[in-house]
C-alpha cells in the first residue's frame, strides 16, 4: 500500500460514495488535483460496492508515487459500534463499511457523512469561505445536508446534524398529498419531494413523460411550459424547506451541491420565494442568507472527503493498525 503517515504522506485521496456514482480524487500537498476517476455505483449489492471502492484505491496507488491518506464520504453515519445507518443506499445500512474496507485494503481510513464533506470543502475555500454559519445541502439521488460553524463541521451526539432530508416538507400545498413513502419508514420526507428521482416522478405525474432532471431543465430553457411548471413546483418546495432551515439555523450562506444544484434558475427563484415563509413577526425584512452553488461543483464533496481523511487520519487513524473496530472508527467533527 502507498498509504501512510501524514508526515510522509502529503497527498490525500478522497472517495465520494453516492447513489449513482463513486468518485475518487487524489490531492497533492497544495490541494491541487493529481488524479481523478468516477465510476457508476454498482447495483449488485454491498460486496460489489466494496469491490468498486477497493479498485479505485488500487488505481490511485498506481497513479501516485507518494503515500496518501484516505477519506470516504457516504450518506449516513456510523453508530458507536461502527455500523452504518441512515444511508439511502440501503444495502450499506447495518454493515461495518469502515472495518470491511480496512480489512480489504489493509490500511485505516476515515469515514464521514457526504454532506459534511461538502460543508467542510465549501466552508474552507468554497462558496461559504469566511462565513460564520454554512448550511450545505446535497440535492441528488437523495437529499441531505451538513452544517459548518466557523469552518468546523457539526456532527451531533447522534451523528444526525444536518439530516434535513428526513424532516417533513413544511407548509404543504394542494397536490402534495398523499405524502410519498420514504425508505426510512416515514412519509412526506423532504427527500421524497426534492431529490432528482422525485423531480422526475413529479414531472411524469403531471405530463405523462419520464425525463431526468437535466432534460427537464433543458426543456424548460427551450420554452417548454410543462417543464417550466415542474421546475416552479420544485423551486416552491425547496424555498419552503430552506425557509425552515433559515428559521432554525439562520445561516449566512446556503450552498447547494448534487446534480440538481446545476439548475441555474434555483438561485434566483428560490430566494424570491422563501421570504414568504421566513419568520418576520409582522415586519418584512430582507432575508440576508445567500443561496449559492458549490464553488467546486461535483468535486466539492470528494475534496472534503480527502481533507477529512488527511486531517483526522493523520491525527489518529494512521497511528492504528487494525486492532479491532475502535482502531479505525475515527469520529471527525465532520
Amino acid at each position: 500500500m502507498t498509504t501512510g503517515r501524514h508526515e510522509s504522506a502529503p497527498r490525500a485521496l478522497g472517495i465520494d460514495l453516492g447513489g449513482s456514482k463513486i468518485e475518487a480524487l487524489l490531492l497533492d500537498a497544495e490541494n491541487r488535483e493529481h488524479w481523478r476517476e468516477r465510476v457508476p455505483t454498482p447495483g449488485a449489492g454491498y460486496d460489489a460496492i466494496l469491490d468498486a471502492i477497493v479498485a479505485l484505491v488500487r488505481r490511485a496507488e498506481d497513479a501516485s508515487a507518494l503515500p496518501f491518506t484516505l477519506g470516504l464520504g457516504t450518506p449516513g453515519s456510523l453508530t458507536p459500534e461502527g455500523l452504518l445507518k441512515n444511508s439511502n443506499t440501503t444495502c450499506l445500512n447495518g454493515r461495518a463499511l469502515q472495518r470491511d474496507l480496512q480489512e480489504r485494503l489493509q490500511t485505516p481510513l476515515v469515514i464521514a457523512n457526504d454532506a459534511n464533506c461538502l460543508a467542510l470543502s465549501e466552508a474552507t475555500d468554497g462558496a461559504g469561505a469566511g462565513a460564520e454559519v454554512v448550511f450545505a445541502a446535497i440535492l441528488g439521488t437523495g437529499v441531505g445536508a451538513g452544517i459548518a460553524v466557523h469552518g468546523r463541521v457539526l456532527r451531533g451526539v447522534n451523528g444526525l446534524a444536518g439530516e434535513w432530508g428526513h424532516n417533513p416538507l413544511p407548509w404543504a400545498v394542494v397536490g402534495e398529498d398523499p405524502a410519498p413513502s420514504c425508505y426510512c419508514g416515514q412519509a412526506g420526507c423532504i427527500e421524497t419531494l426534492l431529490s432528482g428521482p422525485a423531480l422526475a416522478r413529479d414531472h411524469e405525474a403531471h405530463t405523462g413523460r419520464r425525463l431526468g432532471a437535466e432534460a427537464i431543465a433543458a426543456a424548460a430553457g427551450a420554452g417548454d411550459v410543462a417543464s417550466q411548471a415542474t421546475l416552479e413546483r420544485h423551486a416552491s418546495r425547496l424555498a419552503r424547506a430552506l425557509a425552515g432551515v433559515i428559521n432554525l439555523l439562520d445561516p449566512d450562506v446556503i450552498v447547494l451541491g448534487g446534480g440538481l444544484s446545476r439548475i441555474a434558475q434555483l438561485y434566483e427563484r428560490v430566494p424570491a420565494l422563501w421570504s414568504r415563509w421566513v419568520f418576520s413577526g409582522g415586519h418584512r425584512d430582507p432575508v440576508r442568507t445567500r443561496l449559492l452553488p458549490a464553488r467546486h461543483g461535483d468535486a466539492s464533496g470528494v475534496r472534503g472527503a480527502a481533507w477529512i481523511g488527511r486531517r483526522y487520519g493523520a491525527a489518529r487513524a494512521l497511528d492504528a493498525r487494525l486492532e479491532g473496530p475502535e482502531s479505525g472508527a475515527v469520529t471527525p467533527a465532520g
